[in-house]
């Protein structure tokens, strides 16, 4: 996001319904009918652990480890258990 102007890449690209090309952004994934960026991806409403994976090249019972993990952690920290 430039300091001047409130746009961010993402934004520019689900306006311009152009894929994004910044491979350094953090937010970049290969997948282009999410044009390469996981907000847009998001955007499109709720996904299985199959189509995430595959979103991000893990399997889909690697993603529900993560899945896992981090509500564990989410409860530790709103819990304090």
């Amino acid at each position: 996001m430039d300091e001047n102007n409130e746009t961010t890449c993402w934004e520019t690209n689900e306006v311009n319904e152009t894929p994004c090309k910044n491979k350094d952004c953090r937010l970049w994934l290969k997948c282009k009918a999410a044009k390469n960026c996981t907000i847009l991806a998001a955007k499109e409403g709720p996904k299985t652990l199959q189509e995430i994976g595959n979103l991000h090249g893990l399997t889909r019972m690697r993603i529900c480890q993560v899945e896992k993990e981090a509500l564990r952690k989410i409860r530790e920290l709103v819990l304090g258990t």
